[in-house]
């Protein structure tokens, strides 16, 4: 029985295996990641009962088993005007028979069917009238971005500042606000490791956005992790609470003690990700930005759910926000060729995430504070060695806020600079 015949593409079957190799047996979040699917995935099916399917992948030999509810609730839309018999128009068999299930009519709301993978579909993409920056370039998108790979700032290129001079002097605290503006962030240094010290750096350009996680959040190993943050494990690129609608648009990570063996912090510039994207794969660009994705997160005090394409433009085409959590994607309920093809898209998109060039690499040292830019850079940690005792020595604490309370700041500073340079102050 062929993929097509069972009514869910491989690859969206592989991504969504529920094993305890695939699943985090505490957290329930997902672990594989779309990069480590065998091109060409396939799946056949191997036992069949009343309640549950077992299937084989191909080449990989990785077996799975699927309770018919949940595929008859996943179940993907069909789509319209196909022939009887093609693969398109195909329901699964796996959903003969479960009664009271409701058919989706149409594509889960909000997310929008992609058009086909082809020529005319890369060629549909024309940048807007505020293409190439200008005096009406939106600053928030990708025209008012200095655009990096991690080689641009090697050594002192690299945006930093001690914190005693971030207090102390305007100018280096200009500087430092332009970073998280230009560049997307800045690490501050010699922030005392003490805990709450976090919500002293935020409040110096804005204000602390509480979530459900609180003012702050530790981050270190926990005995009974709701999110796998709070694990030793790797965790890939990725941006925070794309679950939430609007996301906070800053996060600040403080370094109160770093691990021995592992544990290093990575940053990867999603805009000039996604515009290399656009310049080498048009039709994976074009797929991810008019697909929008579930993302949700519950635990025992929320349910957060929100709907967004992986790459947002702006009505003129330009690039305003970079969205992705492998943890918390739901599964796609889009018709059959249509997951394949945004599948295929995503694919190229969390490769080229993983590219060395595009990855700069930081280990953040007791007393090290990082802000940056949740909407266009992706963070990532390497895992690392956890002491006996089942607790890790790795502890930062975080906290979000919003980059237009930082931009604010940024513009009263340049405001009284102007102000002083007009009086002769200075």
């Amino acid at each position: 029985m062929t993929a097509s015949a069972l009514g869910f593409p491989a690859v969206w079957l592989r991504h969504n295996c529920p094993c305890s190799d695939c699943r985090d047996p505490v957290t329930g979040q997902r672990l594989t990641e779309v990069t480590s699917i065998p091109n060409g995935c396939g799946v056949t099916v191997r036992s069949e009962d009343a309640d549950s399917v077992s299937v084989e992948f191909t080449p990989e030999g990785h077996r799975a088993v699927f309770r018919r509810a949940w595929l008859a609730a996943h179940a993907l839309p069909p789509a319209p005007a196909f022939p009887p018999g093609s693969a398109n128009a195909a329901r699964s068999p796996w959903l003969a028979g479960l009664a009271g299930v409701p058919r989706p009519a149409a594509a889960t709301a909000g997310e929008t069917p992609v058009p086909e993978p082809s020529g005319s579909a890369a060629a549909s993409f024309v940048p807007g009238p505020d293409a190439g920056g200008g005096p009406d370039a939106d600053p928030r998108t990708e025209d008012g971005k200095r655009l990096w790979c991690a080689a641009d700032l090697a050594g002192d290129a690299l945006p930093s500042a001690d914190w005693a001079a971030y207090l102390a002097d305007d100018a280096a605290r200009e500087a430092c606000l332009d970073a998280v503006a230009m560049l997307g962030f800045v690490l501050l240094h010699g922030v005392d490791p003490e805990p709450d010290m976090v919500l002293r750096v935020a409040e110096t350009f804005g204000y602390v956005r509480e979530t459900n996680y609180g003012r702050l959040f530790d981050v270190r190993v926990v005995a009974d992790p709701a999110n796998l943050a709070f694990t030793s494990r790797e965790i890939a690129p990725h941006t925070d609470n794309p679950y939430r609608d609007p996301v906070p648009t800053l996060q600040l990570l403080h370094c109160l003690r770093s691990a021995d063996i592992g544990g290093d912090s990575g940053l990867v510039d999603g805009f000039a990700a996604a515009a290399e994207l656009r310049r080498t794969d048009p039709a994976s660009f074009a797929v991810l930005t008019s697909t929008s994705w579930r993302f949700e997160y519950a635990d025992n005090t929320a349910e957060l759910s929100a709907i967004q394409p992986l790459i947002s433009l702006t009505p003129g085409g330009r690039i305003a926000a970079v969205r992705l959590n492998n943890r918390s994607m739901q599964p796609l309920r889009l018709p059959y060729a249509q997951a394949e093809a945004a599948y295929d898209a995503y694919r190229a998109w969390a490769t080229l995430l993983g590219r060395p060039e595009f990855r700069l690499t930081l280990r953040l040292a007791p007393g090290d504070c990082l802000i940056f830019d949740n909407t266009r850079l992706l963070h990532a940690r390497s895992a690392f060695a956890v002491p006996e005792g089942g607790t890790g020595e790795r502890h930062l604490q975080g906290c979000y806020a919003d980059i237009d309370g930082l931009l604010s700041a940024l513009a009263l500073l340049r405001r009284h600079q102007q102000r002083d340079e007009a009086r002769g102050v200075g």
